[in-house]
């Protein structure tokens, strides 16, 4: 619930770690009395910073969660669409295995794209999923590319580095945007480019207007909205 309206959103049984982490937080009240956080026109609203309780105005928010966080549940057929519930997390660079926040979400606004725009975002998607598989491989691997750059063995680096990205592009070999997801986004609307890259484990199910208006808020620095929007969340059984 908000002060502009309520937002009901159904959560996914294909991603149970996401789905039970959030009802356990709902039912212990940890979201109550926060704020969306983040919000971006034309892309998404964030919330679940518990740092932005009674946060003063102008405060930077967006780092805040418990001492936790999840296992990425990627599906290929839970993307990106208007109105999907998506979990937070910290970039690739530091979080290769793309784990989520405990605590942090966002729900998609996005946009309504055309074929050609859409075409090029499937290509983006595959060249970040290979990108994505490449950092997982090297991530398991490390040790030896460790001692490979300790002993300077450029020509072992090089071999494995090349095997590595054959096996990525293997991994992911046609993964590009679905005839379903290419309807949606050109009709629905949604964040074509983050499918593959967040953990996607709801939608909402009532209240989506309130979600325009929400993602259509006067923002400040960190894009934080100007007038606070602070949420309570109850489970529905």
């Amino acid at each position: 619930m908000t002060m502009l309206g309520d937002i009901v959103v159904r959560l996914y049984d294909e991603t149970p770690v996401h789905r039970d982490n959030f009802v356990k937080l709902v039912k212990e009240g940890y979201y109550d009395g926060t704020l969306f956080h983040r919000v971006i026109k034309d892309f998404m609203i964030q919330g679940g910073d518990p740092d932005s309780k009674g946060a003063p105005a102008g405060k930077l928010l967006g780092v805040g969660g418990p001492e936790y966080t999840l296992e990425a549940e990627i599906k290929d057929r839970l993307f990106h669409k208007r109105g999907a519930l998506a979990a937070a997390r910290q970039g690739d660079e530091v979080n290769p295995e793309r784990r989520s926040s405990g605590s942090q979400f966002y729900i998609v606004w996005g946009q309504v794209y055309n074929e050609g725009q859409l075409r090029q975002f499937s290509k983006q998607l595959k060249m970040q999923q290979v990108q994505s598989a490449f950092n997982l491989l090297a991530a398991q691997h490390r040790d030896e590319i460790m001692q490979m750059r300790r002993n300077r063995d450029r020509a072992g680096l090089q071999e494995l580095q090349d095997k590595l990205a054959a096996e990525a592009e293997k991994q992911v070999k046609g993964n590009e945007l679905t005839d379903e997801q290419m309807k949606v986004y050109s009709t629905v609307g949604g964040t074509p480019h983050l499918d593959g890259q967040y953990t996607v484990f709801g939608e909402v199910e009532e209240g989506l207007d309130v979600v325009e208006m929400i993602q259509g808020s006067a923002t400040g620095r960190g894009d934080r909205p100007i007038d606070d929007i602070e949420m309570r969340i109850t489970v529905i059984e």
